[in-house]
Order: C-alpha cells, then structure tokens, then sequence
C-alpha cells in the first residue's frame, strides 16, 4: 500500500518518468553502484542504464539539477561534470587505458517483477 501511495504522488510530478527507471526498486539496494569508486561497479551502473528505458530523461533531469557525482543516464558525473571515465589516483598513465564494459546480463523471464 505504500508502494501505491508514493507511486501515485510521484506520477503528479513531472518526474513521472522516475517510475520506470531500471535503478528503481524503492528500497535502494542498487544506490551503491551508482554512487560508487570501484570502476567495475561503475560500468555495471552504465550497463543497467544503457537498456533503460529513461535513460535520456534521467540525464537531461541530472544535467538541470547540476548533480556533482554519480552515474546517471548512463554517464559519469565528477565534480558537477561529465566524464568518460573516473580517474585513478596518482599520476595518469602514458597511454590511456580503454574504457572498462561490462554487459548487461538479461534476467531469467520467472525473475523479472511484473
């Protein structure tokens, strides 16, 4: 019944979009993958975002909101700024290593929420 009450407030909103979101499962357990400074953790976050389904609004709404980190829309924020990749400590290497990918793996259709 909460579930329905917060739903339907958000839907009044005009983040409605927010509802069909691939991250969203109302108790957070994802947040740390989004929000993290593993880069395997971070690609799993691009990975979820790139077959979501709101991927472009989630972006844009983080773009207008100048959030400072995170993933969002399937792309990094640092310091309030897109970047490819999260940068190690100490100094960068000579050549450039290439961006990390990770697949998303399709769940079995018995596991997915109706």
């Amino acid at each position: 019944m909460l579930t329905l009450e917060i739903r339907n407030t958000e839907t009044a909103t005009k983040d409605a979009w927010r509802v069909d979101g691939r991250c969203r499962d109302l108790v957070g357990t994802m947040t740390h993958l989004f929000f993290s400074e593993d880069y395997y953790e971070i690609a799993r976050a691009k990975a979820i975002c790139s077959i979501c389904p709101v991927s472009k609004e989630c972006f844009a709404a983080a773009t207008t909101r100048h959030e400072p980190w995170g993933v969002w829309g399937g792309e990094l924020f640092e310091n309030g700024r897109v970047c490819r990749d999260k940068r190690p400590r100490g100094r960068p290497p000579k050549r450039p290593r290439p961006q990390l990918a990770i697949e998303e793996v399709p769940l079995p259709p018995d596991l997915v929420r109706a």
